[in-house]
């Protein structure tokens, strides 16, 4: 069994064909979907999703979005976390140095965040673009309980080891599948086995030989290939360890028996 452990099936760009999307990725295998909110405007229809049972969600309010981000909507995060059970994480949150002109501003948000997932006993879902180090400091400072995903990690073996030091896993997509992509690939083979979950970003982060395309799903399956490449290790054994750190993390699946503390 496999599981997206980060899509957006929530975006516009499935409307038009999101349950063929869906049956594409169950016929190689996929059979759960972690889709994150990345603003308040789109946390109804993150929640929709949520009612379907191969679906699990979270709610955050992502940094690429920071202007569409009002004054109130940190206490609509925190009514939505309070009233919507099935929320298993917060997020998309986290830094993007690519907009400088909105550093300040993405910290503030990112440390909010961090607190509400403190206040709710939630992981974290982080979009970290080109500040892993920045962000392994703050999350040293602020050392949120539960963990979390790096989603789209792209950094090296050594960052890799500092992030799971303090609890979190790396998600890893099409960013490896790149031949450029050496640091990455190695970072890839040295992770322990309870130290990253398979993800797609869809409809972003396209593997190599599909640049341009719309990603998918069922893509999943290809970066599953991969990393079991990378690894010297057979599909199915990393398809497992992936999956049972998204059903840890989140508290989903087999792990949900036991809650959360």
């Amino acid at each position: 069994m496999l599981i997206d452990a980060h899509c957006h099936l929530d975006f516009p760009d499935f409307d038009a064909d999101r349950e063929a999307v869906i049956a594409r990725a169950k016929a190689v295998g996929v059979e759960g979907f972690v889709v994150p909110g990345t603003t308040r405007a789109r946390w109804p229809d993150v929640l929709a999703l949520g009612r379907r049972d191969d679906v699990t969600v979270c709610l955050g309010l992502h940094p690429y979005f920071i202007d569409q981000h009002g004054d109130d909507d940190l206490q609509a995060l925190d009514d939505a976390l309070a009233s919507n059970s099935q929320v298993v994480a917060v997020g998309e949150c986290g830094i993007d140095a690519r907009f400088s002109e909105s550093w300040d501003a993405q910290w503030r948000l990112f440390d909010a965040q961090v607190r509400l997932a403190k206040r709710h006993g939630l992981p974290l879902v982080v979009h970290c673009v080109r500040a892993n180090d920045r962000l392994a400091k703050r999350l040293r400072q602020l050392a949120p309980p539960h963990g979390g995903l790096i989603h789209g990690f792209a950094g090296s073996p050594e960052q890799a080891r500092a992030f799971i030091e303090l609890g979190f896993v790396v998600g890893l997509g099409g960013a490896l599948t790149h031949p450029q992509a050496k640091r990455l690939q190695r970072a890839v083979a040295a992770l322990p086995d309870d130290g990253y979950v398979l993800e797609t970003d869809s409809p972003d982060m396209p593997l190599a030989g599909h640049q341009g395309q719309r990603n998918e799903p069922a893509r999943v399956a290809e970066v599953c290939r991969q990393v079991a490449a990378l690894r010297g290790q057979d599909v199915e054994r990393v398809a497992a360890a992936s999956s049972a750190t998204v059903q840890r993390l989140f508290v989903i699946g087999s792990a949900a028996s036991g809650g959360r503390e």
